[in-house]
């Protein structure tokens, strides 16, 4: 069965019973739900490239809890995930496969840039490093630092949860007009 543009507007109401005989009702879009769900399910792909790799890798344990956010599950695969985080300096030799892994992500994709390596190249400044990750990919969030803290890439991530938010009710509202 396919599903309609005006079906997926249907107002949902999901309702609980409470002690004391009560019920709450809480009702929303299907729009809004998956939009939600989206957010709280992000799943990022691994590329750590050098010592930036460790702190996000640090970022996955529990003293740090990513879980909170959706984001605890690290693909191998590219195919089910929809968040790179490219975690260190990426070298010209390293770039095409960057691209690949990229391309072969399901849409939507979003990237986040971690480190002063991958931002802009750091304290690298020659040929072989890639001047900033964003001549190969686009970029959505730039995480600052050398090397980021865990707490700073949970940060962007909650960047990009914002942006994701953004983008949706600008797509719902030139949608509707």
């Amino acid at each position: 069965m396919r599903w309609h543009r005006s079906r997926m507007k249907t107002l949902m109401a999901i309702s609980s019973f409470q002690p004391h005989g009560e019920f709450d009702v809480f009702t929303t879009t299907v729009d809004r739900v998956a939009d939600w769900a989206q957010r709280s399910s992000i799943w990022p792909v691994q590329f750590g490239l050098a010592c930036c790799a460790i702190e996000m890798i640090t970022m996955a344990t529990a003293r740090y809890d990513i879980a909170r956010f959706g984001a605890e599950v690290f693909r191998a695969s590219p195919r089910q995930s929809d968040l790179m985080i490219v975690a260190g300096r990426l070298s010209r030799k390293m770039a095409p496969a960057l691209r690949r892994i990229y391309d072969q992500m399901a849409d939507p994709k979003w990237v986040i840039s971690m480190g002063a390596c991958a931002s802009v190249g750091g304290v690298f400044d020659n040929y072989a490093i890639v001047q900033g990750v964003d001549e190969i990919v686009p970029v959505d969030v730039y995480v600052p630092g050398c090397p980021p803290r865990p707490e700073t890439l949970i940060y962007g991530i909650i960047q990009l949860q914002q942006k994701m938010r953004a983008v949706r009710q600008s797509m719902m509202s030139t949608r509707e007009h």
